[in-house]
């Protein structure tokens, strides 16, 4: 027997369902921006304590979790005024370390990397020499003269 919800009831079905679940934590939104406060595509977001490293969004150079998944197993669920740290990096920048106090609502986190500067007269290029470089003594194998 197939038992049939009003529309109203279905919708509160549904939101309980979702809203109870695991008790989801509250949304925290993670901006990896360039000094020019453009998004870099290629950044990621990690906790100090967690193996796996998060990738932003390519398009907006976001990321955004309520809930991290620790090596142990156990799950650090953002609450109101849980402090978190997190580490911010990308490709050709130089990483960052962010404390924030986590509050009930707008919890976005704007974090500016600085790129790694080089100098390219500072850089010298190693001379690696292989067999077929160096002059034989032997004179075997070389040109007739």
């Amino acid at each position: 027997m197939v038992q049939r919800l009003s529309p109203i009831a279905l919708v509160l079905t549904v939101a309980c369902a979702h809203k109870g679940g695991t008790g989801d934590g509250v949304p925290v939104r993670v901006y990896v921006l360039d000094s020019g406060r453009d998004p870099i595509p290629t950044g990621v977001v990690r906790h100090p304590d967690e193996t796996d490293r998060h990738r932003v969004n390519a398009a907006t150079g976001h990321w955004e979790d309520s809930v991290l998944y620790m090596p142990d197993g156990s799950e650090m669920i953002f609450h109101p005024g849980m402090s978190i740290q997190l580490e911010v990096s990308a490709p050709g920048y130089l990483t960052r370390v962010v404390q924030y106090d986590i509050r009930k609502r707008r919890n976005h986190i704007p974090v500016v990397l600085d790129k790694i500067e080089f100098n390219s007269d500072d850089i010298e290029e190693p001379i690696i020499q292989f067999g077929r470089d160096k002059p034989r003594t032997d004179g075997a194998g070389g040109p007739a003269n």
